[in-house]
């Protein structure tokens, strides 16, 4: 499967670092995408586009900037995984942000029976099969059919602002318990 982005010209006056800030307002749990690349390694990339699509059946979707180094090995991978960052994993975040030449080095992973790594300590992870690659602009979106899941009581990792935030009850909720 591949993808052909089109070039889609801004409003004048169009800011795109004031449109980066305003969509920082809304806060996002971080995931790490990981994936065979077809040459007997792996991928993986931090990111926080990730969204639920339907429940019947159980689809997830995710995208990937056009620009990034692994994007052609998620598109032809069959089978990817979407791992939940805990809250005490900003470090695996950062991690796998970073361009390198082997971002497993040092990760604790074990492979999902396709093939697929699946990091330790998560709070819930995907494991997907590939249904749709389609054009966003500057990225590729990814949707992918879950075909197995798994998920810990752990609180989740969050980006908010700019910056790493933790989950946790609302007063609200907390006085209706």
């Amino acid at each position: 499967m591949s993808c052909q982005a089109v070039a889609v010209d801004t409003a004048p006056g169009f800011d795109p670092r004031q449109f980066r800030n305003a969509l920082g307002q809304f806060a996002t749990g971080v995931t790490v995408v990981t994936a065979p690349d077809g040459e007997g390694g792996y991928v993986g990339v931090t990111a926080s586009s990730f969204n639920s699509v339907s429940v019947d059946p159980p689809l997830i979707l995710w995208s990937i900037d056009n620009g990034s180094r692994s994007r052609q090995a998620f598109e032809q991978a069959e089978y990817f995984a979407v791992n939940i960052l805990a809250a005490d994993q900003v470090d695996l975040s950062k991690h796998f942000a970073r361009q390198q030449d082997d971002k497993f080095v040092d990760v604790e992973f074990k492979l999902d029976d396709n093939g697929v790594p699946m990091l330790r300590g998560c709070s819930a992870w995907f494991h997907c099969r590939t249904r749709h690659l389609y054009a966003g602009g500057d990225h590729t979106i990814i949707v992918g059919e879950v075909v197995h899941f798994d998920s810990r009581s752990r609180d989740g990792l969050l980006f908010h602002q700019g910056r790493y935030a933790v989950s946790g009850v609302h007063p609200v909720d907390a006085r209706n318990r």
